[in-house]
This record gives C-alpha cells, structure tokens and sequence, in this order.
C-alpha cells in the first residue's frame, strides 16, 4: 500500500511525528511519500496513492494557514482516499483542554470543507528555544497552567508515541 503524509510543522514535533509515521508504516512494508504544505512551491500528485495522513500543529488556536489552503484545495482530491488526520496541540496534552483542541479541529474543518475519516488528538511538544518572552509566560501560565515542566535541553515532549502508533496501526489495515 502507498502513503502520502502531508504534514506541515511550526517548531518541528509535528515533523518529527510525521517521520515517525512514515518510518511505521516503511516499516510494515508500506510505500511512504511526503509532502511538506508550508513549500509553495512544490506540487503534490495523488497518483498512486492509497491512503493519506495528514498532519498539523495547532498554534494561536489554528493550524498553519497553508495547511488550511492546501486541504482546501485538495479537498475534492482527499475525498478518494481513506484519511487520517492527526491535530498536534499541548491542548491536547492535558484532559481539561482535549475538549479545546478538538474544537480547533472542527474549527479547521469547517474552514476547509474537508471531514478526515479518522481524526487524532496528538499531544505536542514544549520547545523553549523557539519562543519569545510573551510566548513563553503564554505556555507556562496559559497552555500550561503552571505545572513544572522538566525540560531536557529545553525541549519537553507530550506525545503520546504508544496511542499514536495504535491509531496508525488500526488506519493502516482499514481495507482501501
């Protein structure tokens, strides 16, 4: 079976899941191609292709912009294909925001037109070196809520790597 991933990152953990989607799905012998939606100038083709992941981060209570254009504009195209959408937030991190970041989800759909036949709530990840002085007091107060966060080499991961290779798993076997 063939994949197309197309993911766009903002800090690079969406990235990071995206590869290791790819490398579970090489793994199970699968053909895996990416597409990057923040390149403008790239084009896609869906020839060959039997199913697509996509993948996103959350940041300001979106995901990027052209992300957004381009599921809008494959939208007619993405209807062919089984679909598993993967929605990265720290909203996603915590139970009292899952409720919010699924809105960002249905938020994004609405946008787009697009109804994925598989959605996931993916956990994020922290990456201090990324932010200005207002983002981080936005992540330690707001996103966070003050819990004291370890961070390794400033980075504090969320992601859920056991629930996310249940959910690809369970998607990679669904009949095309």
């Amino acid at each position: 079976m063939e994949f197309l991933i197309v993911f766009e990152t903002v800090e690079g953990q969406t990235q990071k899941i995206s590869e290791f989607v790819a490398e579970r799905l090489r793994a199970a012998g699968h053909g895996v191609r990416f597409f990057n939606a923040a390149d403008r100038l790239a084009s896609v083709t869906f020839d060959g292709i039997d199913k697509v992941v996509l993948a996103a981060p959350v940041h300001e209570r979106r995901h990027p912009k052209g992300f957004e254009v381009f599921v809008t504009a494959s939208r007619n195209e993405l209807k062919a294909f089984q679909t598993l959408l993967i929605s990265v937030s720290l909203k996603a991190a915590f139970p009292e925001g899952r409720e919010e970041a699924q809105d960002y989800l249905i938020e994004m759909k609405m946008r787009t037109g697009f109804d994925p036949d598989r959605e996931m709530l993916v956990a994020g990840a922290v990456r201090t070196s990324s932010y200005g002085y207002f983002e981080s007091q936005i992540i330690r107060h707001v996103v966070l809520g003050d819990r004291d966060v370890d961070l390794v080499d400033g980075v504090c991961e969320f992601t859920d790597w056991d629930a996310l290779e249940a959910e690809l798993d369970q998607f990679a076997q669904l009949p095309s």
